[in-house]
């Protein structure tokens, strides 16, 4: 006869959970989330910087004038499988649960890029080393699809009703410090001289990742899987499949969803393309143009946090527009600066670049990892905040090729800028349609009206 295991006692079990154990875990989930990102994305965005200064003349050579454009496609390149690893990440994290899930994800990512700081050069290998560039950034890609939004998800899950949106933000401040430490572990290396720089200097971030990688893992291991979800395989409503289940169910939501995350193009707008446009184009010396990403998105770290505590008091939707309208006006302003200003005097482009990214870019972008996953179930949250983000995101990472190729040869800043303004204001206006969510309590969030189980329709 087959016997139904019942639910196991102890602090484990979801019903028994002390006070005490549930603020342990809501706190564990924000510091976990943080530091997790924060090496996640560090490995992820090193990249980044390397293809805007050094990838293209240690890969690309033969391709003359295109070779920048090419390096800067590599970027790109992670965000083709970043939507496969939110669709395959989504649905493990929503069947298996999420801890295990974010074990995985770090594991690739490490592992992907210290293998990047040992592949030879165009040089040594020919057309190969491309290619293996290439393969490792997928690889980095299929990773990156279920970090954020499988940490955001777990963060959420665990904080208390009525501090999602803080506790969350910990994920995104992570990520920010991630971006931080991938420019600022450059600026010693300039140091260096030329020929050391393009013969080994380059390697060195690559190599720090399988520091970073235990690290983060360490800290991992110590996170406990959330109530909600918890209490969804004790009512036996996981899902088989949950990208099916999105589909039929969520189909609004991930149209709106995935609208709301093309503002995150302005990340990889300021990070690496106005890098290079800065370096090449403006004057500005490489170090001074790391320093000054470096800075402003330290700043953001801080910044993230207090946006989302605010989102916390008057809802996620009126910050998250708010930060659209004041990212389109700057984005202008800035771009401006940057084309037209005196290279020996920029202080008005570390102003103007400042506020646009610890200001209207960080208003938005700390409401998203709480505002993106309130809109779906427990059951299929992880993979709808994972696939909507990542689509999303595909334009993130072609953003640095797109913004070199509308800009050509005259260096045309302001085409730049009215695509990047398109772009936010789509995310704005997708922002309207959705509902608010922050006074929603956790168990009933992405639910129909009047529905008590966890397939509802958001």
């Amino acid at each position: 006869m087959t016997m139904t295991k019942p639910p196991a006692a102890g602090p484990e079990s979801s019903s028994q959970l002390t006070p005490e154990r549930r603020r342990r875990n809501a706190r564990n989930a924000a510091i976990s989330g943080f530091a997790g990102s924060a090496l996640e994305y560090y490995d992820f965005f090193i990249f980044a910087t390397a293809a805007a200064l050094y990838l293209q003349d240690l890969f690309f050579p033969g391709a003359g004038a295109s070779g920048q454009l090419f390096s800067l496609a590599t970027i790109g390149v992670a965000y083709i499988t970043r939507p496969l690893g939110a669709v395959l990440w989504g649905h493990l994290g929503d069947v298996i649960g999420r801890k295990k899930v974010l074990i995985a994800v770090l594991v690739l990512m490490g592992a992907a890029t210290f293998v990047i700081g040992l592949v030879p050069t165009y040089a040594q290998i020919g057309i190969w080393a491309p290619i293996i560039i290439v393969v490792l950034r997928l690889a980095q890609g299929l990773s990156a699809g279920g970090e954020s939004p499988g940490s955001s998800a777990l963060s959420m899950e665990h904080a208390p009703d009525h501090r999602r949106g803080f506790f969350t933000s910990w994920t995104m401040a992570g990520i920010t410090f991630g971006i931080v430490i991938s420019s600022a572990v450059f600026i010693p290396i300039q140091l260096l001289p030329d020929e050391a720089i393009v013969s080994w200097g380059w390697r060195i971030p690559f190599l720090l990742s399988a520091v970073v990688t235990v690290v983060a893992l360490i800290l991992r291991r110590t996170l406990d899987e959330p109530e909600v979800f918890s209490e969804t395989k004790e009512k036996d409503e996981v899902v088989k499949v949950p990208v099916f289940e999105l589909i039929k169910s969520h189909p609004k939501t991930l149209v709106l969803v995935t609208g709301m995350s093309l503002f995150t193009m302005v990340n990889t707008m300021v990070n690496v393309f106005t890098l290079s446009y800065g370096t090449e184009v403006s004057g500005i010396p490489r170090s001074e143009m790391l320093t000054f990403i470096s800075v402003a998105n330290l700043i953001a770290v801080f910044a993230l946090p207090a946006w989302a505590h605010l989102s916390d008091k008057i809802g996620r939707k009126p910050l998250f527009v708010a930060g659209v309208v004041v990212q389109i006006v700057l984005i202008f302003a800035f771009l401006g600066a940057l084309a037209n200003g005196d290279p020996k005097n920029t202080v008005v482009v570390w102003i103007l670049g400042i506020l646009l990214v610890a200001g209207g870019y960080s208003m938005s972008n700390s409401v998203y990892p709480a505002y993106f996953p309130e809109q779906f179930p427990a059951n299929v949250r992880y993979s709808g905040m994972a696939i909507c983000l990542m689509i999303g995101l595909l334009l993130a990472g072609f953003t640095p090729a797109i913004a070199e190729s509308l800009s050509g040869a005259e260096h045309n800043w302001i085409a730049v800028a009215a695509f990047s303004g398109v772009c936010v204001a789509i995310s704005g206006v997708c922002a309207l349609l959705s509902p608010e969510t922050f006074r929603t309590a956790t168990e009933k969030l992405g639910l129909k009206a009047g529905s008590s189980g966890t397939a509802g329709q958001a």
